[in-house]
């Protein structure tokens, strides 16, 4: 009988250990899959059908419906170039070129996926909205005070993330070979 209830409580023990891991790797946002690139995380196979467990159990968990692997990428920078966690307090420039993609949308969130509320009611831009320079290349500022050209107002409710959606991109599940010269620097500015 004895051996019956050891039995029962390394059963309980490991049950537990194992739902509170899965539980903080679905909450960091982390998986098998993931391919980093800068401050850029995105999970190239999240729309095929080979998705690990923890990236499928992240899409249940946020309700998110991820895009085919013949749609495009998602990616999600929670960290500036640096690594260091986006502050609200502080101002961000996102300079560069995204990789080669038909159409591509950047959208400010909240890290539970909702759009940050703002007085300006712009919580994105597109690739046909975005201002460039000559070279092709833009930059946007991330503040919650007005800046001139593309600026993308942080709000006053707290900490924030980017997505960047690639449509129709050359890049896919097969191809995926990036660094962080392949997609956009995130460098903080000023902190209040």
């Amino acid at each position: 009988m004895a051996t019956f209830f050891k039995f029962l409580l390394v059963g309980a023990i490991g049950s537990v250990l194992g739902l509170a891991l899965t539980f903080v790797t679905i909450q960091r946002g982390t998986g098998f899959s993931a391919v980093k690139a800068g401050p850029w995380v995105a999970y190239p196979k999240i729309g095929a059908g080979d998705v690990d467990p923890y990236a499928r159990a992240m899409l249940a968990h946020s309700g998110e419906m991820a895009l085919g692997a013949s749609e495009g990428l998602s990616f999600v920078a929670r960290r500036d170039s640096t690594g260091a966690a986006l502050d609200p307090d502080c101002d961000y420039t996102l300079t560069g070129q995204p990789p080669k993609a038909r159409y591509w949308t950047l959208t400010l969130l909240s890290p539970a996926g909702f759009l940050v509320a703002n007085a300006a009611q712009r919580h994105g831009f597109t690739s046909s909205q975005i201002l460039r320079g000559s070279d092709g290349g833009f930059e946007i500022a991330l503040s919650r005070h007005a800046r001139p050209g593309n600026w993308l107002p942080i709000g006053e409710d707290g900490k924030f993330i980017l997505v960047l959606r690639l449509y129709d991109t050359e890049l896919s599940a097969a191809t995926v070979a990036l660094d962080a010269t392949n997609l956009p620097r995130l460098v903080k500015g000023a902190c209040r």
